[in-house]
């Protein structure tokens, strides 16, 4: 079954100011969770329900799974010591 993968406006922004060709970087791991919402590698945030993140590369992206609407959310995207935050 295929996700669909949503991104919220303010991952997006966050997005816009790293390096073009760390954004496709970024852009590729997100859609590869609609294949595979909990990939090798996925750790579940403890303490925040179902919110997941993954590396990519120096950034994580924190995102929420939703299996009874087969929906993927991006929260965030960034470097460590700013996404947790």
């Amino acid at each position: 079954m295929r996700y669909r993968v949503e991104i919220r406006r303010v991952a997006l922004r966050e997005l816009r100011h790293f390096p073009q060709n760390d954004q496709a970087r970024i852009l590729d791991r997100a859609e590869e969770l609609a294949d595979n919402p909990r990939p090798m590698g996925c750790v579940k945030l403890e303490g925040r329900g179902e919110l997941y993140r993954i590396r990519c590369r120096d950034y994580r992206i924190i995102y929420e799974i939703r299996d009874e609407i087969v929906l993927v959310v991006i929260i965030k995207i960034g470097h460590p010591k700013d996404v947790y935050r």
